[in-house]
């Protein structure tokens, strides 16, 4: 079963491009999005994106950036270089759309 994830948010940070043992490129990306009481903390969602998609964003996305994502929820579990056991959900991208720039990026480009 695929649970399909769609959203909107701005990126907290530059994504993280990295390789895997075997040469695949894999993206790592964390956005916030304002939930529906905008009194009310962000959601946070740690999105992937891997090969071409990840060399895109890692390219052309910093933090800030607005985007649309649409992907399926994923689960997975690590254990740390010290033996602690982690897991935690994320959402493997299948597509990425590049929406506003930060109003100061805008302004440094003359938007």
């Amino acid at each position: 079963m695929n649970i399909t994830v769609t959203g909107v948010g701005r990126l907290t940070a530059d994504p993280a491009l990295k390789a895997t043992p075997s040469g695949k490129s894999v993206a790592e990306l964390r956005i916030a999005a304002d939930r529906r009481d905008r009194d009310a903390d962000p959601v946070y969602v740690d999105l992937v994106a891997w090969e071409g998609l990840a060399e895109t964003v890692a390219e052309h996305l910093a933090k800030g950036r607005q985007i649309a994502f649409r992907g399926r929820l994923d689960y997975r579990e690590w254990q740390t270089d010290d033996g602690a056991k982690r897991s935690k959900h994320e959402v493997v991208a299948e597509e990425i759309e590049f929406l506003s720039r930060p109003k100061k990026e805008d302004a440094e480009n003359g938007k």
